[in-house]
């Protein structure tokens, strides 16, 4: 924070400090602002100065100690101190001080001259502005901890299926998406035809044997009842592509395509087209946060409400009748 520093508090070296930013302050214009060599040499050397003293430039003792001044308006050392990275060089440490005073400068130097130079009605504008960000701040901060505080976070299968049916026609898909079980086989495999039998039948103990041979296939996915968007089944099977994909993407089809380096086999099982209505199972992640976000809402109105009437029945909030013209 910044506040008026009193003259009795002064050391000499603060003195020192103020010396040289006052030198450099008069020295700076609002139209052009400059760093004169000898300015800058002076700074560094008095900041080194602050670096060789044995307790250390940020010593909890010197926390109150101005590196330079503004105006009314003091820049400590305690301001700096956080800014500096842990196991910085003496030298890259008075050259960041140097350039952050400079850069302090510059700020404060300017917020002066708007103060002056802006129209009354610009700076009434931007007061409201800082007025209104900073309760937006303090306000939104407040419900956050109250909502994770008191609002119930937890959404269990029942109220999931609940919200799905009720708003299941809000949720639609934006592309195909397809339940389906394939492998990619290497191009000599030499079971072929009872991997394709087993792979269409898919009985218990056709998925035991799958599972059983399956560090022999390039790849594999056996989970059917997972949906998949279109998309990424072409990306995992490089023969199949935009083109050909109405095809071979149709529900109960099954098909082999090969390239050089395996051959691929899937049977599709289920089809959902762009703009049906989503699963349940597909937009889970989506609906539990939708359904979450609504209580919270929800809950933010009733603290809302419930403050203004705590307000009214404490006489802390009322409302002055307007007389109408």
């Amino acid at each position: 924070m910044w506040h008026k520093h009193g003259k009795n508090l002064l050391t000499n070296e603060a003195t020192i400090w103020l010396a040289c930013g006052n030198y450099y302050f008069c020295k700076m214009q609002f139209s052009r602002i400059q760093s004169t060599p000898q300015l800058l040499l002076g700074i560094s050397l008095l900041i080194g100065m602050c670096f060789s003293s044995c307790e250390g430039m940020f010593s909890k003792q010197d926390d109150q100690e101005p590196l330079a001044r503004v105006g009314e308006v003091y820049l400590y050392r305690s301001d700096v101190a956080p800014l500096l990275a842990k196991g910085i060089s003496k030298e890259d440490s008075v050259s960041f001080v140097t350039n952050h005073i400079n850069n302090w400068a510059s700020k404060q130097l300017l917020l002066i001259k708007a103060k002056i130079n802006l129209p009354e009605d610009k700076l009434s504008e931007f007061d409201q502005l800082v007025s209104n960000y900073r309760t937006d701040l303090y306000t939104r901060a407040y419900k956050e901890a109250l909502v994770a505080q008191g609002a119930d976070s937890l959404v269990n299968r029942s109220q999931l299926k609940e919200f799905y049916n009720t708003e299941k026609q809000n949720f639609r898909l934006k592309e195909k998406v397809l339940q389906l079980r394939y492998v990619a086989l290497p191009k000599q495999f030499l079971n072929k035809s009872e991997v394709i039998r087993k792979l269409k039948r898919f009985n218990d103990g056709d998925i035991t044997y799958l599972d059983s041979i399956g560090v022999q296939f390039n790849k594999l996915h056996f989970n059917d009842s997972i949906w998949i968007q279109a998309a990424r089944i072409i990306e995992e099977i490089p023969p199949l592509t935009r083109k050909n994909e109405e095809r071979y993407l149709k529900k109960s089809q099954f098909f082999e395509m090969e390239d050089a380096k395996g051959v691929y086999l899937a049977k599709i099982t289920n089809v959902l087209q762009a703009n049906d209505i989503a699963p349940l199972s597909y937009i889970e992640p989506t609906l539990k946060q939708v359904l979450l976000s609504r209580r919270r809402l929800d809950y933010i109105r009733k603290l809302e409400t419930e403050i203004i009437d705590e307000a009214i029945k404490d006489k802390d909030f009322e409302v002055y009748a307007q007389d109408e013209e």
